[in-house]
């Protein structure tokens, strides 16, 4: 026996669709800011990366922070900033490292901080619309 659907039933459906297409509408929005998060967190991942590889090849590229800052301020967007750092270590201790001719007694490494802030596209209830986005990287120096 087939049952037609009652007159009432037409439509249930566009107004279904009618409550429930702002939520999905929230949540694209909101999974387009956390890909976009995702995003500058990498950039400022990948251009802290740079900035040591640039200050790892020597002792001379260690000590040229300015160099170093920017290797790394060359990928990111406008608003990052990128902070370069040289140190040595003698036996796990920090020590300062030498002027002149290098000795082989220190070794070497260079350091590189990115920062920036992440802007959201909307305010999201209970959410900062502004997020500081940062990456650190460390190497040691290749040729010492």
């Amino acid at each position: 026996m087939n049952r037609r659907p009652s007159s009432c039933d037409h439509g249930t459906s566009a107004i279904e669709f009618a409550l429930l297409a702002p939520v999905f509408a929230l949540l694209l929005l909101g999974l387009i800011d956390v890909g976009r998060y995702t995003y500058f967190a990498i950039l400022a991942a990948h251009a802290a990366r740079a900035g040591v590889q640039y200050g790892a090849q020597n002792v001379y590229s260690a000590a040229d922070t300015t160099g170093m800052q920017n290797a790394s301020q060359a990928d990111v967007p406008s608003g990052f900033t990128a902070l370069a750092s040289h140190y040595c270590m003698l036996s796990g201790t920090i020590v300062t490292c030498s002027t002149g001719t290098p000795t082989n007694a220190n070794t070497y490494y260079v350091k590189v901080i990115v920062s920036g802030t992440f802007h959201s596209i909307f305010k999201y209830p209970g959410i900062p619309q502004s997020v500081t986005v940062g990456s650190t990287a460390q190497m040691r120096v290749v040729a010492q």
